[in-house]
């Protein structure tokens, strides 16, 4: 396959058999919360409990399938922080293929076991992936080893299209489908699959604010690369779409939307408490988009959580952001007399409106204080917007200057 218009259905159904015991068929679960939200049926597909972890490992596997003896013999090279790197590993392992994966110095060291693990030579360079990329470009001109794309290649497309004949086998009432966005193969091997079956099915797009690179590029009819990127949803940061999918995309997905960190983080919260699912803040996304804007989607709605590769220490930061954005976590900074039972007080007041203290931090030694004051941080956890409103009210009317509410 050498351009877009060799990317079939028939090439789609194709990548499923050759993928039949390597990738599972994963599950479809439904959501009852999403679904009031959305006045309609709302499923989750879930690629986080893929192998690896996300849908990664399709498009991999169908790409190192499709390559020669020779090439085969030599080895392939990939650059990746996470999800792209365990898919390689594991696919090259499975084919018998020796594979090399540069990481970035800083990758979460989890992703980094579980991809020597899969059974890849792992090098650390640089210290971001653009960095790792150009090494892995260099590995490969120098040892002849084949460079894997994560998305931009015409297989690894294909091989992401799997998701979507499942989706269709599994949902087969489906109207909407909401898939996050990087640089484009999967929901470009999701609309090539979806599309050809079944045209009146709306296939939506969704990227972080911070790292939307399609809504500018699909304007001028061609891929724009950003100046910067900025998200938590490391799998989605790409700056600049893929020429591969770029094309199949701007023909076939019916729109591109983009949301808030704060609702990325919203979205993983949920579901974790609602579904009972580790999904990163990548996988995410989609929920994110139907939470932001439930009725814009037409259901039934299948949203696709393609990862649940998330960094345990992210997860700790991105799980504090979430239950801020939803007004049950709040910081804030105030001060007090300097005199014993003060803090004491303090807390009563706390108490007394229902908050739960989480950490309490007291500082008497800033220049900026008074001989007689203090300085209180306080970290806690609330009920809602509305319970943080009357936290702060409460505490103003006990006298306590509110330095620096954060809902």
């Amino acid at each position: 396959m050498n351009d877009r218009s060799a990317i079939t259905l028939d090439d789609v159904r194709g990548a499923h058999k050759m993928l039949s015991g390597v990738a599972r068929v994963t599950a479809m679960e439904g959501s009852r919360h999403l679904s009031g939200l959305v006045g309609a049926p709302v499923h989750l597909k879930c690629e986080n409990l893929q192998r690896t972890g996300s849908f990664k490992v399709r498009g991999a596997y169908v790409r190192i399938a499709g390559l020669s003896q020779v090439e085969r013999a030599v080895g392939v090279v990939a650059a990746s922080a996470g999800n792209h790197a365990q898919g390689v590993a594991l696919a090259a392992s499975l084919l018998g293929v020796h594979s090399t994966v540069f990481m970035p110095v800083g990758a979460p060291l989890p992703k980094v076991a579980a991809t020597r693990e899969y059974g890849a030579e792992v090098r650390l360079h640089g210290q971001v992936v653009d960095e790792a990329l150009a090494a892995a470009r260099r590995y490969a001109e120098e040892t002849g080893a084949v460079f894997i794309h994560p998305f931009d290649h015409p297989d690894v497309v294909t091989g992401q299209g799997t998701v979507g004949l499942e989706i269709l086998e599994q949902c087969p009432e489906v109207r909407t489908i909401v898939v996050g966005v990087g640089g484009g193969g999967l929901i470009a091997g999701i609309a090539i699959a979806v599309k050809s079956l079944r045209p009146d099915v709306r296939v939506i797009g969704v990227q972080a604010e911070g790292a939307a690179a399609y809504p500018p590029s699909l304007a001028v009819r061609r891929p724009v690369e950003l100046e910067s990127v900025s998200t938590m949803a490391d799998g989605i940061a790409v700056g600049r779409p893929g020429d591969v999918p770029f094309k199949i995309i701007g023909e076939l997905v019916d729109e591109v939307r983009t949301v808030s960190e704060d609702a990325l983080s919203s979205a993983l919260l949920l579901c974790l408490e609602r579904a009972k699912l580790v999904v990163e803040p990548a996988g995410a996304a989609p929920v994110a988009a139907l939470q932001s804007d439930p009725k814009a989607f037409e259901g039934p709605v299948v949203a696709v959580l393609s990862g649940g590769n998330v960094d345990p220490l992210l997860l700790q930061r991105v799980l504090r952001h979430g239950m801020a954005a939803a007004g049950r976590y709040l910081s804030l900074r105030l001060r007090l007399s300097d005199r014993p039972g003060a803090l004491a007080n303090l807390l009563a007041v706390l108490s007394e409106v229902d908050a739960n203290v989480l950490d309490v931090g007291h500082a008497r030694t800033d220049p900026r204080l008074g001989v007689t004051e203090a300085e209180v941080e306080l970290h806690l956890e609330t009920k809602g917007p509305g319970h943080c409103a009357s936290v702060v009210k409460a505490l103003r009317e006990a006298g306590y200057t509110v330095l620096r509410p954060q809902s």
